[in-house]
């Protein structure tokens, strides 16, 4: 029995005429009273009483036409509520970041332009992003440096210099560019729980020859607090020092960069709230940076 069978034995159920069934199901007649026709076989039973030429749904027919009825009843149910579920789920825009300050403002002014919208925002390693795109649980990802990986589409929202913060009264605060072996025996301040970022950071030392005495190893959160101390210096965004309004140096080597990118999958089809979030983020960051 086929979702088809029903559908014509209730429009013949309710019209009672084969002839006015088969016009308006667009199929000839004697397809359509063949096909009730087997219908009635599979049942055991007659499911229409013959008068003449028509034909009038009998007991066996109404309870049949009863259940079948519920059968397209819980389809349209089922349908409503798949496409809820759908339409729910596509409403919310799934975002992992590896560091907070990448949506740090620009969240603000998104929600302030769109205060309907519902953002799932996780907080993830590089290489659990990469994972989580392709197994489709989210649908962008942004991380530093950019994620490089086949099935993967990254575009650069910006590449920030690397800047040596020192306190104001330090004997280097009035150079414009210093080499970083200068401050080789300086106590330096480190970035927490920020792998990627710390990765960069300990190229540059690794290139200038040494390794950083670090006093302090703290998150974002707590960076100009520290700093105000005035007892060290630090390898930091040249983004954050300007928002902190931190007092720094710039240095000398060209690879003191540190690339952030917007991530997702390639084949995958964003849905229309994640587009308008994805074309969001790239206009305030070429706005803003």
């Amino acid at each position: 029995m086929e979702l088809l069978q029903l559908k014509y034995f209730q429009t013949v159920a309710y019209l009672e005429h084969i002839s006015k069934a088969a016009k308006e199901l667009n199929i000839s007649q004697p397809s359509l009273s063949l096909m009730i026709k087997r219908l009635e076989e599979e049942m055991g039973t007659p499911l229409f009483d013959r008068i003449g030429r028509n034909i009038q749904l009998n007991e066996s027919g109404k309870i049949f036409l009863k259940h079948v009825n519920t059968i397209f009843s819980e389809i349209e149910n089922a349908k409503m509520e798949i496409q809820e579920n759908y339409d729910e789920s596509h409403k919310k825009i799934m975002i992992s970041i590896t560091n907070p300050r990448f949506l740090s403002g620009m969240l603000t002014e998104y929600l302030n332009e769109y205060p309907d919208a519902y953002i799932q925002q996780s907080l993830e390693s590089r290489e659990s992003i990469i994972v989580q795109l392709k197994k489709g649980e989210i649908e962008l990802g942004i991380a530093g440096p950019p994620i490089e990986d086949d099935p993967i589409k990254s575009s650069v929202l910006i590449e920030e210099e690397i800047v040596l913060v020192v306190p104001k009264n330090h004997h280097l605060s009035n150079r414009k560019v210093i080499d970083l072996e200068e401050v080789a025996l300086e106590s330096f301040i480190s970035l927490a729980g920020y792998e990627e970022y710390r990765g960069t950071v300990n190229q540059l030392f690794h290139t200038a020859g040494f390794e950083p005495k670090v006093v302090f190893e703290v998150d974002f959160s707590l960076l100009n607090e520290i700093f105000q101390l005035n007892k060290c210096v630090g390898l930091i965004p040249i983004t954050l020092c300007e928002k902190y309004h931190l007092n720094y140096v710039k240095i000398s080597d060209p690879n003191a960069r540190f690339v952030i990118g917007l991530a997702w999958l390639k084949d995958k089809h964003l849905s229309k709230n994640a587009k308008q979030f994805k074309d969001f983020i790239m206009s305030y960051y070429n706005k803003n940076h």
